[in-house]
């Protein structure tokens, strides 16, 4: 499994995933996602199913529209008994509710709309294909999303961050006895996602092999499976010659591909990576919510001031649209607009 791609890897235990979540839903539901698969990725089909879990426990625990029926005997044509003021009530519920386990759980309208998207597709799927008659889901309205401010790094906090995963001077005890084993990996990967913005998955997944220090340069997987090249800085460059020097005298992982590794020799998980940067973060900017997505909105921050070119951050970010990176550092041409403003000179 070690020579198996990380990609590959995370992919197939989103499929398994998704057949164990499958076991709970009507078995329809299967033609529904098998009908989608070549459009969309394991993880998108596997957040269908969480979505689609809890939609079908609310219709048959909240309302009488299944009524003497259960989930093994459904068929595509009882979808016909849902009507758009089923599914409003539906995403009105989901505001606030209780779990299974008795565990308060609260969406958000992002929350909101994304499970609207799982029953539209559905819905939409099952009309496609004459199983239905009527697609009362595209009626229902999505929720207003608001822009959420940028939460990101300022200039001038940056280097506090990198002073603070060097010397671990505001750790605890117990964390500073792990930061002696860690401190390169920490540097590496905090200083990689700095200087390159990439994503954590992205980051989690390189290899060895994925870096060529002659170039300044590694290989990574976006999302949708593209891979791309990605040029660095010396100053991202020498951080990760310190670790990898250090990584190659350990014997444990010798035949390991991962790139960055746990205390246990195997590969990092995303969880580890927001954790360590959210260890290190709330010491040096304690007032900052800082997530590794956090750290790709600085970097992406520092290199639309630099550049003033939305396309090349655009580019870098892996953003599909550039209308994404837009709504995210529209904010930010203020800044390159004042400073145009002094680049023109009407008297030498």
């Amino acid at each position: 499994m070690k020579n198996t791609s990380y990609f590959v890897e995370r992919n197939n235990k989103n499929i398994i995933k998704l057949r164990r979540v499958c076991r709970d839903l009507p078995e329809f539901c299967y033609d529904f996602f098998t009908g989608i698969e070549n459009n969309t990725s394991a993880l998108t089909r596997l957040n269908y199913a969480y979505d689609l879990r809890l939609f079908f426990d609310y219709l048959f625990n909240e309302t009488n529209v299944f009524a003497g029926k259960n989930v093994n005997t459904l068929e595509p044509s009882d979808l016909e008994n849902v009507k758009t003021a089923h599914i409003e009530r539906y995403i009105s519920y989901i505001s606030t509710y209780e779990d299974k386990d008795g565990k308060m759980k609260v969406n958000s309208e992002r929350g909101k709309a994304r499970k609207i998207a799982s029953i539209r597709a559905m819905f939409k799927y099952f009309y496609k294909h004459d199983e239905i008659s009527k697609d009362v889901a595209s009626k229902v309205s999505m929720p207003k999303l608001h822009d959420k401010s940028i939460i990101r790094l300022e200039s001038d906090e940056i280097p506090k961050l990198l002073d603070e995963v060097e010397s671990g001077e505001g750790l605890d005890g117990h964390a500073k006895g792990y930061h002696k084993h860690t401190q390169r990996r920490d540097v590496a990967i905090v200083t990689l996602l700095l200087g390159t913005g990439m994503r954590v998955s992205e980051c989690v997944g390189l290899n060895l092999s994925d870096l060529d220090f002659s170039i300044n340069a590694l290989k990574i997987t976006r999302k949708g499976g593209n891979q791309v090249v990605l040029y660095f800085s010396d100053e991202v460059k020498v951080p990760l010659v310190d670790y990898i020097n250090e990584r190659n005298e350990n014997p444990y992982l010798k035949d390991e591909p991962a790139l960055f590794c746990s205390l246990q020799n195997k590969r990092i998980t995303p969880r580890a990576v927001q954790n360590l940067v959210k260890k290190y973060a709330g010491i040096s900017s304690p007032l900052k919510h800082i997530t590794p997505h956090k750290l790709r909105s600085t970097y992406g921050t520092q290199l639309y001031r630099e550049t003033g070119d939305i396309y090349i951050v655009a580019d870098v970010l892996g953003h599909k649209d550039v209308n994404t990176t837009k709504r995210h550092y529209a904010a930010i041409s203020d800044d390159i607009r004042r400073k145009a403003a002094t680049k023109v000179r009407l008297r030498d």
